[in-house]
């Protein structure tokens, strides 16, 4: 169980929030989708590029967070493929700061036993970009904490499309093939599904993000921009969490004929 008195200073807004908590009911996989840099850096007439570097410090927090917090898998959906079509200044940024990123984080990242995976198509990458995240996911791999997912060049359709490919080269006859096998297939084959998707920036879409994996996931929408994401939001959207009924389809305890069972698949 998470120590709390690491999470939160005494007396603050978060360890109210953290005391609200039952921490033995936390998502088992967390996935986050990351907006509202660019309208972070233009409210305060900056170029985007300053809210890309901002963000950097709420990516460090959730991470911290997460890994204190014993979540077992967190999925950040750090570049889509369609960022691509991003001006090429933009997107070098990007890439520069996604392999600095990693290069300065591999230590503390190793010291609190985070496994770090890369979820997308990472031969779009540059090759520099490749190698640092390789020596990431090779240098962790023993890891037992939190598996951090780096979503890069990521697409659901696209993800949808290789563990199809990837059924065929693996000679499946359709006959067996089922949603366990299909699943085993996506980029985060033997994780737990998300149980909570976090989307900041206030819009209310998921982007073309897991979405296979978030068929039953609860979604938190936040107007909170991205680079101002900290451990109070996190909060918030986990007390969120908690607040809702999970019925994945089925009836709620109250709904339910006496005598039969209330939660039903499908």
């Amino acid at each position: 169980m998470a120590d709390r008195a690491q999470l939160a200073a005494p007396g603050s807004e978060e360890e109210r929030l953290l005391q609200e908590l039952d921490l033995a009911r936390l998502p088992r996989h967390l996935a986050v989708i990351m907006d509202g840099n660019g309208r972070w850096a233009r409210k305060r007439r900056l170029p985007r590029i300053a809210g890309h570097r901002a963000g950097i410090s709420s990516v460090r927090e959730l991470v911290e967070t997460c890994a204190r917090l014993e979540i077992p898998a967190l999925t950040v959906y750090a570049f889509s493929k369609e960022n691509w079509r991003r001006p090429k200044a933009e997107v070098d940024f990007l890439m520069d700061l996604l392999r600095d990123y990693m290069r300065k984080e591999l230590d503390e990242l190793c010291a609190n036993n985070i496994r770090v995976k890369v979820v997308g198509r990472l031969l779009d990458l540059p090759a520099v970009v490749q190698d640092v995240l390789r020596h990431a996911v090779t240098t962790t791999a023993a890891n037992t904490g939190l598996v951090f997912n780096l979503a890069l060049s990521y697409g659901g359709r696209a993800e949808i499309v290789d563990a199809c490919k990837a059924l065929i080269r693996d000679g499946v006859r359709p006959e067996d093939v089922d949603e366990d096998s299909f699943s085993q297939r996506l980029y985060t084959g033997g994780q737990p599904d998300p149980d909570l998707v976090i989307r900041t920036g206030g819009e209310m879409r998921v982007s073309n993000f897991l979405l296979w994996q978030i068929a039953y996931a609860e979604l938190v929408m936040t107007g909170t921009l991205w680079p101002d994401f900290r451990k109070r939001d996190l909060f918030a959207a986990l007390h969120e969490f908690q607040r809702r009924e999970r019925r994945f389809g089925g009836l709620s305890p109250r709904e339910a004929p006496e005598g039969s069972p209330a939660l039903v698949q499908g």
